[in-house]
């Protein structure tokens, strides 16, 4: 491989049918494929065999008559990447799980327990949650407030950075002559009391291989961004423009640095709706016969969710967005972001409508497998980005032309690798192992 002095980082975003909203009704699409293990299996050895930094399961705590079809059933998700620790060896496993809705000790011990199931291979990524609905499953009358969620989430991400502290790396000896399991002066509590929690530890599940599992936080607006500079190794975010990227991307970095942290210890991978063809016109057919199976209700429904659920109904569906001068509570970036982007590009409601649908405002990519490695090495020179979350829209297509086309261009560049050097998600990442607090 060339030695350039950046390569990508390349994760996918698995989400049943793929990312598009009428994915399910492809062809080739495996209806059931959201609830269906054998259909991961297929898609994690698929992605392993390209090389691909790991492989990512989103989740959500509430549903409705409108929500996406990948939504609507599907797996927790740490459940099946559990079973897919025993058919994969080298590609990290990253699953989502909020910290509104959770307890620290809880979420330590899943991922202590999938690091270890997977020898080193564990991601957490961690959301505040933004549906109101979610509260209405946990006990509550009303989702927490913006700034709340993430003053909480912060506190959460110590306490189970802590907790993974609990046993040093040498601490379980199991001397079976001497009758000595452990060294008690190397297993510690962690007594952490404060305004959201009391967690006194120390966690019953040994050090995590990789120390503490990777750290991917996915949240744009000014609190998820501070949250994610102050602690995440990797950040999902949604950019469909390279020089708003490059903004993001330099924002975020600074920030990283005000924390003491080096730049390089956090990677910025914005998700990408790739539809690719032999041919541009092969690569606009596939966009448009998916586009064509949207019904429309349903992506004014999902557009609407996104803008505080105001009924768009009552606006023409051909004419512009209307001025929205509110606030909301739920996911403010991507609030900002329609906005942005319904004005930049003079879009329909109905236009947009049609965009969520197939990309939940993530960057829809048309075009050729070259095109598309061009993309990525231009954004990634360009200091946009350090890769890409591949968020294939019908799958397992666009992923088996991804890993059998896209990839071995870039490898041929010498921008991604041509073997996993490590065996952990860390190793594929180029960070430390981190030390242990109480060392």
């Amino acid at each position: 491989m060339g030695k350039h002095k950046k390569h990508l980082k390349i994760g996918v975003f698995v989400a049943g049918t793929g990312h598009h909203v009428a994915s399910w009704r492809h062809p080739k699409a495996q209806a059931d494929g959201s609830i269906n293990i054998s259909y991961f299996e297929q898609l994690a050895q698929t992605a392993e065999r390209g090389k691909l930094d790991m492989l990512f399961l989103a989740d959500s705590l509430a549903i409705n008559h409108h929500s996406h079809p990948n939504v609507l059933a599907r797996f927790e998700p740490l459940t099946p990447l559990s079973a897919l620790t025993r058919v994969t060896s080298r590609i990290g496993l990253a699953a989502t799980a909020s910290t509104t809705y959770s307890e620290p000790f809880t979420i330590a011990r899943q991922f202590a327990s999938l690091d270890h199931l997977s020898g080193g291979r564990a991601a957490w990524n961690i959301v505040t949650s933004y549906n109101e609905a979610a509260a209405l499953n946990y006990s509550d009358d009303q989702l927490m407030e913006h700034s709340l969620r993430y003053q909480r989430a912060e506190e959460f991400v110590e306490i189970v950075k802590g907790l993974w502290d609990s046993w040093e790396d040498d601490a379980l000896i199991r001397d079976k002559q001497a009758g000595v399991f452990f060294q008690p002066d190397k297993l510690h509590e962690l007594n952490h009391k404060s305004e959201f929690f009391a967690v006194r530890g120390p966690l019953n599940v040994p050090r995590p291989p990789q120390g503490h599992p990777i750290l991917i936080q996915a949240g744009s607006s000014d609190s998820g961004q501070n949250l994610a500079a102050r602690t995440a190794d990797l950040i999902f975010t949604t950019q469909n423009n390279l020089e708003e990227s490059q903004k993001f991307y330099q924002s975020v970095k600074e920030k990283a640095a005000s924390f003491g942290r080096a730049p390089e210890d956090v990677s910025i991978m914005p998700g990408i709706v790739p539809f690719l063809g032999e041919t541009e016109a092969i690569a606009k057919e596939k966009f448009k016969e998916l586009n064509d199976l949207i019904i429309p209700s349903v992506g004014l429904n999902i557009l609407s969710s996104y803008l505080g659920g105001i009924d768009l109904t009552q606006y023409p569906l051909d004419g512009p967005l209307p001025d929205l001068d509110f606030e909301v509570n739920a996911n403010k970036s991507r609030f900002e972001l329609i906005k942005a982007m319904a004005k930049r590009e003079n879009l329909s409601i109905i236009e947009l409508a049609k965009y969520f649908a197939g990309s939940r405002g993530h960057n829809i990519f048309v075009g050729t497998p070259a095109q598309l490695a061009d993309h990525f090495v231009n954004w990634l020179e360009q200091g946009a980005c350090d890769g890409f979350n591949l968020m294939p829209p019908p799958l397992p297509e666009g992923l088996e032309l991804f890993v059998d086309h896209v990839i071995p261009i870039l490898q041929e560049r010498g921008y991604f690798r041509e073997e996993y050097e490590g065996t952990t998600l860390r190793d594929h990442l180029g960070l430390s192992k981190p030390a242990n607090r109480y060392v």
